[in-house]
């Protein structure tokens, strides 16, 4: 357990718990715990799901400038790579991952929310990245993520200006899936992760891994990615039970042992 970020565990889901009062600000400390929680999360059976949660307050405003301003371009060149990849295993990790939003997710924060799955905010939330107003751009994901996920045009129009983004806005561009009042973020957040702890846990990740990294390659190398995916399940106890459930009792009956 770290000293910002805690990965706390209950009936499948697990937690990448933020804590780094007042804004969760994302210095380098932080971004190493939370790689190691991600790889913790992805490492533990007994973990199905995961969410991301900064707490009632906030998600994370953002990376520490305060960290940052003092950083020459030799000393980035060697961090920048830390904090992409820190960021990377979060979305790396081959379970269904849940962004619970609350106040800002604005530059880093933004970034981290991007790496998940979905995106549930509460309906105050603001997003945005506005690294452009401190003279650099983003540097954990956000031109690439940001621009896969709403488009090249809104993407850039939310990077040139650095503008905030409400609640309304991000749901109706896609930017977060769906709202609801600040002091549900976190409940209906694992109430949509917990759907996944009795489910057939590698059809569910050769699911995600399918999707995500057919999204970087043409149609035709996607589709055998899919091909490898699909095949390969049929190796599985869980397919066999399944396919064996259906034909006896009919559709969402199995009982799967994540094997």
């Amino acid at each position: 357990m770290g000293e910002f970020v805690r990965l706390e565990v209950a009936d499948g889901v697990g937690t990448i718990r933020l804590d780094r009062p007042k804004m969760n600000a994302l210095d380098v400390a932080m971004q190493e715990e939370i790689r190691v929680a991600a790889a913790e999360a992805t490492d533990r059976d007994d973990i199905k799901a995961v969410v991301i949660y900064g707490g009632e307050r906030v998600f994370a405003a953002g990376a520490d400038v305060k960290e940052m301003a003092d950083m020459s371009y030799t000393d980035m060149v060697k961090r920048s790579s830390g904090l992409t990849s820190a960021f990377t295993a979060v979305a790396r990790i081959p379970k269904p991952v849940v962004a619970a939003i609350t106040g800002y997710a604005l530059g880093g924060g933004c970034e981290l929310a991007l790496c998940a799955d979905v995106r549930f905010a509460a309906d105050n939330a603001t997003l945005g990245q506005p690294e452009i107003l401190l003279g650099i751009i983003p540097g954990a994901g956000g031109t690439q993520r940001l621009s896969r996920l709403v488009g090249p045009s809104r993407a850039k129009d939310i990077i040139f200006t650095g503008r905030f983004v409400k609640a309304e806005e991000a749901l109706a561009i896609g930017l977060v899936d769906r709202l609801v009042p600040a002091a549900d973020v976190y409940t209906e957040a694992v109430a949509w992760a917990s759907q996944f702890a009795h489910a057939a846990t590698y059809a569910v990740r050769a699911a995600k891994e399918a999707i995500d990294r057919g999204l970087e390659v043409d149609l035709e190398t996607g589709l055998e990615i899919e091909r490898q995916q699909f095949a390969a399940l049929f190796a599985t106890e869980d397919r066999t039970l399944g396919m064996g459930s259906f034909v006896e009792n009919g559709p969402g009956k199995a009982r799967f042992v994540g094997r």
